[in-house]
């Protein structure tokens, strides 16, 4: 399944402080449990003259803008002009690129946002990688745990992936658009440049370039 792997799913890794941590693995889901060490590792190298340290683990970019209602547990990384809006609720475990958007009422939870992701309204975001410049409308949500509590698989067309977790939200390439009130299902993958419909629950993997409709209808975007 190439297609799932990180190298495919985002283009620069450059676009993030984790771009080490992604180089070591094959496919995005294998550095969910290495989040948290990564950060505390990563956090002790920043610049002083443009990073602050604040709390236990906790780096906020002096450039970034946090709103007093925001409450951040490490450990965590608050990039370079990130926003970080009124009761943003980051549970630790949280790297937030350069320029990106942590909205109003969002949680995170063991997470790598790329540079200029946007999460702006209502979002939960778990056990999850977003990348460059990907967006989640509002009220859309990463469902991290299955209702069985059974281990995550991630089911692409012809093959299956058994990813050995309990806890894993979703994997979004670059540039994915996802519409207002949509619940990507545990072991969700879409591919870069993809868009999401509005009120969409999606499972499995969704091709790059492509406009999912619903679970039958996933159309190329030059076919649309």
């Amino acid at each position: 399944m190439e297609q799932l792997t990180i190298q495919e799913l985002y283009s620069d890794l450059s676009k993030t402080l984790a771009k080490e941590l992604l180089e070591s693995k094959t496919y995005p889901w294998e550095v969910l449990p290495c989040i948290g060490d990564f950060i505390v590792k990563t956090g002790e190298t920043l610049s002083e003259e443009e990073y602050e340290k604040c709390g236990d683990n906790i780096w906020i970019a002096r450039s970034a803008k946090v709103a007093p209602t925001a409450y951040i547990n490490g450990p965590a990384i608050i990039g370079k002009d990130a926003e970080i809006r009124h009761c943003a609720f980051i549970r630790g475990n949280a790297l937030v690129g350069e320029g990106a958007v942590v909205g109003n009422s969002t949680e995170l939870k063991n997470v790598i946002l790329f540079d200029k992701v946007q999460v702006p309204h209502y979002n939960y975001v778990g056990d999850s990688i977003l990348g460059y410049k990907s967006h989640m409308g509002a009220g859309s949500i990463t469902s991290n745990v299955k209702s069985d509590k059974k281990l995550v698989v991630v089911k692409g067309k012809d093959q299956k992936i058994e990813t050995g977790l309990k806890k894993f939200g979703a994997m979004l390439g670059d540039e994915v658009e996802v519409g207002c009130g949509s619940v990507l299902n545990p072991g969700t993958v879409v591919g870069s440049h993809s868009n999401i419909y509005p009120l969409s629950s999606v499972r499995g993997v969704v091709p790059a370039n492509s406009i999912y409709k619903n679970k039958n209808e996933i159309v190329e975007k030059n076919e649309a």
